[in-house]
């Protein structure tokens, strides 16, 4: 699949991707696994450690290592613990704190997502971290697919100015949540970026893109470096398969 050669362009501190070429994110906790998703055709890199629970923030050494071996951007996640979204004064702080160090690093974007105990976005606080990001875009992770009327929860994740939004349509896959996702595609129109995450592997994401009409796709192919293998040569194949099947679908 390659890198695209569709132009990247800043607006109002986000990168937007324009192209109808499909763009493919994988998520990685090693360097490693980040180099070989490289090699396999990715086109993002979402860094993260603690994958097993759904991500938290990478530190420092991590960060700074995989920015010295891979060219493709890395979208970082910030999340201080497992568990809710719903953070204490602590815990935004340190989010903060991390975001400023997720920039020095050379970031290209980070991922978070805080709601509040009514299931909604909490736009307030959100709007603070994307503002702390700016010039890096944001994604609003999967905490999304928590929220109780997700069609009302776009509109208020774009009123936060984050960029993007990973989610699977509220259902426990993407492939599940099809429907969800093609009318979260339609609704969001040019305002938002809807990322189709989890459970997207080499035999749905062709009709996945073809279902919801979204340009841009998230994978952590987490069954296979699962349970701490280290088999890197076949996550590498893996991703070559993800990026030849998206590359079909356009």
């Amino acid at each position: 699949m390659g890198q695209p050669s569709a132009a990247w362009q800043s607006l109002e501190g986000r990168i937007c991707f324009v192209s109808n070429t499909c763009l493919l994110e994988i998520s990685v906790e090693t360097a490693e696994a980040a180099t070989a998703a490289e090699r396999g055709g990715a086109h993002r890199i979402e860094l993260c450690v603690a994958l097993a629970d759904a991500g938290l923030t990478p530190g420092e050494e991590l960060m700074r290592r995989v920015r010295e071996q891979v060219r493709l951007p890395i979208f970082v996640m910030i999340r201080p613990r497992a568990g809710d979204f719903l953070y204490s004064s602590a815990e935004f702080d340190r989010m903060l704190s991390e975001i400023a160090i997720a920039k020095r690093l050379g970031m290209n974007g980070a991922v978070f997502g805080l709601l509040t105990k009514e299931r909604r976005v909490d736009v307030r606080r959100t709007k603070e971290l994307v503002n702390k990001a700016r010039p890096l875009p944001v994604t609003f992770h999967r905490a999304f697919d928590g929220c109780a009327d997700l069609l009302e929860s776009l509109e208020d994740v774009i009123e936060t100015g984050a960029a993007r939004i990973l989610t699977s349509g509220g259902a426990l896959t993407a492939p599940e949540g099809l429907g969800v996702l093609k009318n979260l595609v339609t609704a969001a129109k040019e305002r938002v970026i809807i990322v189709p995450g989890g459970g997207i592997n080499a035999s749905n994401i062709a009709n996945a893109a073809q279902e919801t009409g979204a340009r841009e796709f998230h994978s952590g192919l987490g069954s296979v470096l699962a349970y701490g293998r280290k088999d890197y040569k076949s996550f590498e194949n893996e991703v070559r398969k993800l990026a030849a099947q998206l590359a079909g679908a356009d």
